[in-house]
């Protein structure tokens, strides 16, 4: 929506659309440079705009800090979107999307995401309903009257296109998805065209299932795709990482690496899916390449980056072992949303390697990474707690994580969790119950980590932002 405009503005206006001024803010300049990757272009055209009241500005300049998964830019996205969500129903969706995912938010967000959600919804806008089932699975106990399939069951009942997503979703978070592959290829199939993130879903299911000319016809639609503008390099970055995982099944590791080395100089993020390819895979090239793609993503301020050379120095393999230099770049990886990390940080602090034990670090980091979805964090916990190193055992606590070591179970975690079983009187297994269900809901019931589909919630991008400009 545009600020009122004077007879003397609409002058002005006239007269620079006949002579031109490079240096006036431009929506459609900034459309195109984000299209583009060009973030700085984007940016500083956005924020300009945005100063100047224009909601769908704001919305844009909101968009580019979610991107960032920096948390003091979410902050800045959430009062950006906030600013404009009184007349632009964009917003509305984009804040309740933020909000519903928000892995801190209070019950009065959840509510405020819902009733956004359902607002903008109502407005015509798109990529609500994922996000609205995301939120009524991560917390069921915030809206008990809601099934979460009976509701999906409804969506798709009335033929909304996002319904068939939101059931994809409700499959990932409930650990059904291998037992309903057929049903997430059809969905996906029908609507690959108009949602890209489906791209990530049929490859998963291809790779889960082995089907390798399925896979390449899938691939060579979405490099005809992206060619022509229509599915971002984002996405491709995120097939070519599901064909390198290797829980999948076969990885195709080499036709991942030309992916990404096709679109890495235009999406500096693959710089750092380069190195972790090359990380997984080390026959694919040398310590000189790895540290190369490394530097690339380091050079855009990528912090995946940070936190792979983090783990190098902390791993000491392809580089000596330095634990100051660890801390250091986990530290930056970290501050910039990284969950992973926090349990790399956590067990330095856990094991002593910069010199001594450091329980309430190493605590507040595992803690904040097990919170966050990282699968091994709970395990580290558990010992933590139950070895005593540099802090009083705690049975109760070590009992606790140990349960929620199992949702990724090992023959380790398993013995563990049976031996502080045993050791608990039936007082302590009452309070241990206790903080288990407190610790439980604290995380909320969508499981470890977020999903494709769960963050395609909060970062999908809509159709083509407005085409106003000065």
């Amino acid at each position: 929506m545009r600020p009122p405009a004077s007879p003397l503005l609409c002058a002005l206006a006239l007269a620079i659309s006949l002579t031109g001024c490079a240096g006036l803010p431009d929506q459609r300049l900034a459309n195109e440079a984000l299209k583009n990757g060009d973030t700085a272009t984007a940016e500083r055209n956005y924020r300009q705009l945005a100063d100047l009241g224009y909601s769908e500005a704001q919305v844009g300049l909101a968009d580019i800090q979610v991107e960032t998964r920096d948390p003091a830019k979410l902050k800045e996205a959430e009062a950006t979107y906030r600013a404009a969500a009184e007349i632009s129903p964009r917003a509305q969706s984009r804040l309740g999307r933020l909000l519903a995912a928000k892995p801190d938010a209070s019950e009065a967000e959840r509510q405020e995401a819902e009733a956004l959600l359902k607002k903008a919804f109502a407005n015509g806008e798109g990529n609500t309903l994922i996000p609205l089932a995301m939120l009524y699975l991560q917390y069921p106990q915030s809206f008990p009257r809601i099934n979460a399939q009976q509701q999906i069951d409804q969506w798709r009942s009335a033929g909304y296109p996002e319904a068939g997503l939101a059931q994809v979703l409700l499959y990932r978070t409930q650990n059904t998805y291998d037992q309903h592959l057929d049903d997430v290829e059809r969905i996906c199939k029908a609507a690959l065209t108009s949602t890209d993130i489906c791209y990530v879903e049929l490859a998963t299911v291809y790779q889960k299932r082995a089907q390798p000319e399925q896979q390449a016809a899938l691939l060579e639609q979405l490099k005809s795709a992206h060619q022509r503008g229509a599915v971002p390099a984002s996405r491709v970055d995120s097939v070519a990482r599901v064909l390198a995982d290797r829980s999948l099944g076969q990885t195709d590791e080499k036709t991942a690496q030309a992916l990404l080395e096709d679109i890495a100089p235009q999406n500096p993020a693959s710089w750092v899916s380069l190195a972790q390819l090359l990380y997984d895979f080390p026959e694919l090239g040398d310590s000189d390449q790895l540290m190369g793609y490394i530097d690339k993503g380091r050079a855009a301020e990528q912090p995946r980056a940070e936190l792979l050379l983090g783990r190098l120095y902390y791993e000491g393999k392809t580089l000596p072992a330095d634990a100051k230099k660890a801390e250091s770049h986990l530290l930056a990886a970290a501050s910039a949303g990284e969950i992973s990390a926090h349990y790399y940080l956590g067990q330095l602090y856990r094991r002593g390697y910069l010199g001594e034990v450091e329980p309430q670090k190493a605590v507040d980091h595992l803690l904040q990474a097990a919170r966050g979805g990282q699968l091994s964090a709970d395990y580290a916990l558990a010992q933590l707690f139950s070895e005593g190193h540099g802090i009083r055992q705690d049975p109760v606590n070590a009992w606790v994580f140990a349960q929620l070591a199992q949702a990724n179970a090992s023959e380790q975690s398993t013995t563990l969790a049976g031996e502080l079983d045993a050791q608990l009187s039936p007082e302590q297994k009452a309070a241990a119950q206790r903080l288990l269900e407190q610790e439980r809901a604290a995380r909320g019931a969508i499981g470890p980590g977020p999903n494709a589909l769960a963050l395609q919630a909060v970062q999908a991008p809509d159709e083509e932002q407005g085409e106003d400009s000065l």
